[in-house]
């Protein structure tokens, strides 16, 4: 097994000081780092140059210099997006390997980015950076699959539907009042998750590895203005406490998100059973069973409300991570993007087939069997208005008819 093999090398990494490392100790302490990573060259270059900029402006770095740093960041961004390069585990994790690019290109130069900053901050911003636009994409796709229920209301909103309590038949809806109710709550959703860029809108850089940079003239408001974060976050001993918070509210949005999805898929898997047979769906979006030749299964919609479980499991590996640890960066913290990004797939992913899913289905008005019982509420109100009577009254003469007998 190859990580049992005591194998040991030499690779470049931005804290090498000439010793040796054994390759094991590389392979755990990496870990999918340099897989991890990938997601955020994009934000790692953009908070780069930004740096850079600020240097140069504070008379930390030359002209030539700044200008070579950001051609060369630009540059291997983009042959990244193109698929020309990609992070390896000699690299350890995305920031060495840019830096080491970065060198490799152009020289002396590349080697004067990392003042004033550490890889606790650098990468902190890139991933600050990428939540940042993933809440607004969760959030887009959260108002679209409200949208398509809206749609669906417009569609085939006056079909009646019973509204169901304790699993009874209890009350009468609408398929628009249906679909009204799960739509509102997905928007509320989307204004959650962007409530989120509070704690993520916070720029870390200039905090280094937690302390600051003791005898240099940083300007930490220019890399807040030029990346668009809300506000410095400060003091420096705060930005590595903060870690792990916005990450776990973001993942516990995309649990409550998940948890609706959820709810609307188990609405509609009871609705296309035959039993019920509320709602037509075409074959583009069911499966087959390997035995049975008559089965159509709802599997888009099951594994939406399976995801709930996966992204509730997100957020608890990493309100756990950091919980209980001691101030200042631990190296626990680097297992955060895991949950981080899976959470944010699952969520993206669960949203961007549920509306074409939703498009797709149809509600058959010929299926709907109500109990007229679900009006007695209705004419309880009824008596109320009419006579003038306490409610309570109104409820006992309607509920009378209702009464079982035993014999």
């Amino acid at each position: 097994m190859a990580w049992l093999h005591p194998l040991r090398g030499r690779m470049s990494r931005l804290w090498d000081k000439g010793a040796p490392l054994d390759d094991r100790v590389l392979r755990f302490t990496a870990g999918d780092d340099h897989v991890l990573d990938e997601r955020l060259v994009v934000a790692d270059v953009r908070a780069s140059i930004a740096h850079a900029d600020m240097l140069h402006a504070q008379g930390l770095l030359t002209a030539a210099d700044a200008a070579a740093i950001r051609a060369g960041l630009s540059a291997l961004g983009a042959e990244h997006e193109r698929g020309e390069w990609r992070i390896e585990l000699a690299d350890e994790d995305g920031q060495t390997a840019l830096e080491k690019r970065l060198t490799a290109r152009i020289g002396a130069a590349g080697e004067r980015i990392h003042l004033g900053r550490s890889r606790n901050d650098q990468v902190l911003a890139a991933v600050r950076l990428y939540m940042r636009e993933a809440l607004q994409s969760l959030a887009a796709g959260a108002e679209a699959v409200a949208a398509a229920l809206e749609g669906l209301g417009q569609r085939q909103g006056s079909i009646a539907l019973p509204g169901y309590t304790h699993m009874q038949q209890a009350m009468p809806s609408t398929v628009a009042l249906w679909a009204g109710g799960f739509a509102a709550e997905l928007r509320d959703d989307a204004d959650g998750l962007r409530a989120v860029g509070r704690r993520a809108g916070r720029n870390p850089l200039g905090s280094a590895a937690g302390y600051g940079t003791p005898g240099l003239p940083l300007d930490r408001s220019a890399t807040t203005r030029t990346l668009g974060f809300e506000a410095i976050h400060e003091p420096v001993t705060a930005v590595q406490l903060s870690r792990g918070k916005a990450e776990a509210q973001l993942l516990f949005e995309t649990t409550l998100l998940m948890q609706d999805l959820g709810r609307l898929a188990a609405d509609l898997l009871l609705f296309y059973t035959r039993e019920f047979a509320f709602v037509d769906l075409p074959d583009a979006f069911t499966t087959g069973s390997s035995i049975m030749p008559q089965k159509r299964n709802a599997d888009v919609f099951e594994l939406v409300r399976g995801r709930g479980a996966s992204a509730l499991a997100c957020l608890t590996e990493a309100l756990m991570l950091y919980a209980k640890l001691p101030s200042g960066y631990q190296r626990d913290l680097q297992l955060l993007k895991a949950p981080l990004f899976r959470g944010i797939d699952l969520a993206g992913e669960s949203l961007g087939i549920m509306v074409p899913a939703i498009d797709a289905l149809q509600f058959r008005a010929e299926s709907v069997q109500i109990d007229p019982a679900v009006h007695a509420a209705g004419e309880a109100y009824a008596l109320v208005v009419k006579e003038g009577i306490p409610f309570r009254e109104a409820y006992r003469r309607i509920a009378a008819r209702f009464t079982r007998t035993s014999k």
